[in-house]
């Protein structure tokens, strides 16, 4: 994944990334307002879902301690983290603020 990670996050597009876990109660609370995300702001950001079991290299990385943590990209580089269940106007806000 981490090559082509690189590729994805390197975009005009802001691309938020979930680092997330399938035991994680919180992350299965994040997955629909995620949803609801993308669905209000269509193409104007990516939304990429990284398995922190998966591609723990990847998690290291990025110093992914908890899950859910979200991280903003934008040209690649990462301009916002948080960790924890934030609610879609949030989430919203922050892309928004930094696209």
């Amino acid at each position: 994944m981490g090559q082509n990670f690189n590729t994805i996050i390197d975009s005009n597009t802001p691309v938020l990334v979930d680092f997330h876990a399938d035991w994680c109660g919180p992350c299965k609370m994040l997955a629909p307002i995620l949803k609801q995300v993308k669905e209000s702001l269509g193409d104007a950001i990516k939304i990429v879902k990284i398995d922190v079991d998966k591609n723990q290299p990847l998690a290291v990385k990025y110093q992914v301690r908890g899950v859910p943590t979200l991280l903003l990209f934008k040209n690649g580089k990462q301009v916002w983290r948080q960790s924890g269940v934030l609610d879609k106007q949030e989430i919203i806000a922050i892309i928004n603020s930094n696209s």
